[in-house]
């Protein structure tokens, strides 16, 4: 597979997580603390999808997601936001801040690779 997935999360413990499991499917995977951290990296090496916490500090998950969808480089990048908050607004929110998807945390391991399966393929040339 060797495609590339930038998890953006605030807390250590969840990129691992997140990390060892992606890795496990063949994912390479980069991470960054929170929206500004990923704006760099993305800038720097822009990956293949994102998955995105809701709520971090300086720059949330959502914030980031709208300010892809503005630059043409990342207007298409395919993104999932995964969130604690589960009411519908916030889900509104994400999806209309451009996100592919709005997943709740925690999210099965399976479901989630489906999701990413998915969404690198309708991302494909």
């Amino acid at each position: 597979m060797n495609k590339s997935i930038l998890i953006v999360d605030d807390e250590p413990a969840t990129r691992m997580m997140m990390r060892m499991m992606l890795k496990l499917d063949g994912f390479t995977v980069e991470e960054a603390e929170d929206g500004i951290d990923a704006l760099r990296q993305i800038k720097e090496s822009p990956p293949d999808l994102l998955i995105l916490d809701v709520m971090m500090p300086q720059m949330d998950g959502v914030e980031l997601c709208r300010i892809l969808r503005k630059q043409p480089a990342t207007a298409t990048l395919p993104i999932i936001l995964l969130s604690g908050k589960t009411q519908p607004k916030d889900e509104r929110a994400g999806l209309n801040a451009g996100a592919n998807l709005y997943l709740y945390k925690p999210t099965p391991r399976k479901l989630l690779n489906q999701k990413i399966f998915s969404l690198l393929e309708e991302s494909a040339p």
